[in-house]
């Protein structure tokens, strides 16, 4: 066989051309490391030129459109450096200083002296290093105690259809729709439908009768601050631990533009890529020390952190990204500098002027405004949805979402539209960027509200037909996009520069 191979047009033509690299790959039964070198240290415009191209456009998409969704953000150069580093290349189950998992863990009756018989990672002390500063940074980043805290039944959440998050136990009459559902029951409570705010009498009469072990404090599309210390009652009184879900607003309680849940909650949970604007990620906080004190004068301690840490790993969680792990720890530096904490002021300031712009061309905000980085439009009394007029502004160049508001039916055709300030707000938006947008929003309902006077059937499907796959359908649409452009390209890019666009 090899001397067929020798005999072969193709060995005979790249020995008459000098490839003797090619010659080797055949000859020595595998590629060499030069060659791997030079392959693989290539970068992505030369070895895939299709994904990189695509990146490019996602670029070009990113600079001329009008970012509003407030779970999205653009993340400074520095992150993305580490999160596309080597990081990525270890492995390292466990935990800083503890990278091993023991059968003793799943069967309590095996001998400890089974202890190192199972996988174990060496080779990661400069892993530890980058998760313990991880760990460090975001206690410092809260202003936490360690001793106090560490960085992860039945429960309560917000319902979804007023507010809540999918993951907090979401489900209908008929079916468990998060997996959450499935390992708790859960309970939900809801907003007062005529105020738009959460009604916490009836959230604490419900407790009291579903007597939950967890009510979650947070949400997806409330915009107004969460009252934890009455929360913080209310599962005193039933025994319950008070989790909250800062996902959409960690970035404020780092700087305190917005009151902290940490002087009472137990647990707080959030994500790390939104208003953190670091990597997509998340951390766990739980409480140390005593938590309450028995009617005979004894100290109750929490017991929260080795339940937390074995639910993570190994109950849910294999290997850990590294590099995400190691792009988080610079987030978190960035998270204490005086710049950031003007940005997270200037992203409240921008959204209550978005909410007064609003209100100013005569539309209905669930709860009357807003406290926090985000607005959730109702467009009901517009005779709108917000799937329609979601699916114009997309068109246009302005990326918003819609979302139910109290009273929906459908969480696929609901009648509000959510929009957010945090992502703009990087991009160096002030409160009159925020009025133009505002105007762009109203001249996409605008146009929604004429193409559904024209379009025949009562379907989204049939909307979204007429409109087509880039809108050409209806020039207005197109008009809008251009202005969209010309407005949002005076402002600077975030994480690249503008000539190092392949489309700029």
């Amino acid at each position: 066989m090899f001397h067929n191979l020798l005999q072969s047009n193709a060995f005979c033509h790249a020995s008459k051309r000098g490839h003797y690299r090619f010659l080797k790959v055949f000859i020595r039964g595998y590629v060499s490391a030069q060659i791997q070198k030079e392959y693989l240290n290539k970068h992505l415009k030369d070895t895939d030129p299709e994904v990189f191209d695509i990146i490019e456009q996602e670029k070009r998409r990113q600079r001329e459109s009008i970012v509003l969704i407030p779970s999205e953000n653009f993340t400074s150069r520095a992150v993305m450096d580490a999160l596309g580093s080597i990081m990525q290349n270890k492995y390292s189950e466990g935990y800083p200083g503890a990278r091993q998992l023991t059968i003793n863990y799943y069967l309590r009756s095996f001998y400890v002296t089974l202890l190192n018989l199972l996988k174990y990672y060496g080779g990661n002390q400069y892993i530890d290093q980058a998760e313990s500063l991880c760990q460090q940074r975001a206690l410092e980043a809260f202003d936490l105690d360690k001793s106090k805290w560490g960085p992860h039944g039945r429960l309560m959440g917000l319902d979804l259809p007023h507010g809540g998050h999918l993951s907090h136990g979401y489900q209908t009459d008929t079916k468990k729709i998060s997996a959450v559902s499935e390992y708790f029951e859960t309970m939900p409570y809801r907003l007062d439908e005529k105020t738009g705010i959460i009604d916490y009498d009836a959230l604490e009469a419900t407790a009291k009768l579903f007597r939950p072990k967890l009510i979650i404090a947070g949400a997806s599309a409330y915009p107004r601050n969460y009252d934890y210390a009455r929360m913080k009652k209310i599962t005193d009184k039933i025994n319950a631990y008070l989790m909250a879900d800062i996902a959409h607003i960690s970035g404020k309680y780092t700087t305190g533009v917005l009151p902290s849940p940490f002087e009472f909650a137990d647990i707080v949970t959030t994500t790390t890529h939104k208003s953190l604007r670091g990597p997509r990620g998340a951390m766990i906080f739980y409480r140390k020390g005593v938590r309450k004190v028995d009617n005979k004068g004894k100290e109750i301690l929490y017991d929260l952190e080795n339940p937390i840490n074995q639910s993570v790993f190994p109950g849910h969680q294999g290997g850990p990204h590294n590099h995400t792990i190691t792009a988080l720890t610079v987030a978190l530096k960035q998270a204490k500098s005086p710049i950031f904490k003007e940005y997270q002021q200037q992203v409240v300031k921008n959204s209550l002027a978005f909410a007064e712009a609003f209100k100013k061309r005569g539309y209905n905000l669930v709860s009357g405004g807003t406290d926090t980085h985000l607005i959730l439009m109702d467009l009901r009394s517009k005779g709108l949805d917000g799937a329609r007029v979601e699916r114009i502004l997309e068109l246009a160049n302005i990326a918003a979402n819609k979302n139910t508001v109290p009273g929906d039916k459908s969480a696929f055709i609901p009648g509000g539209l959510r929009v957010g300030t945090p992502a703009m707000t990087t991009r160096g938006f002030n409160e009159s960027d925020f009025e133009q947008v505002a105007e762009f929003i109203h001249q996409g309902v605008q146009i929604t509200n004429d193409i559904c006077k024209k379009v025949s059937g009562t379907k989204l499907k049939d909307f979204k037909e007429y409109v087509g796959e880039d809108g050409s359908s209806e020039p207005v649409i197109n008009e809008l996009k251009h202005k969209v452009i010309e407005f949002v390209k005076t402002f600077p890019t975030i994480g690249f520069e503008e000539n190092e666009m392949k489309y700029a």
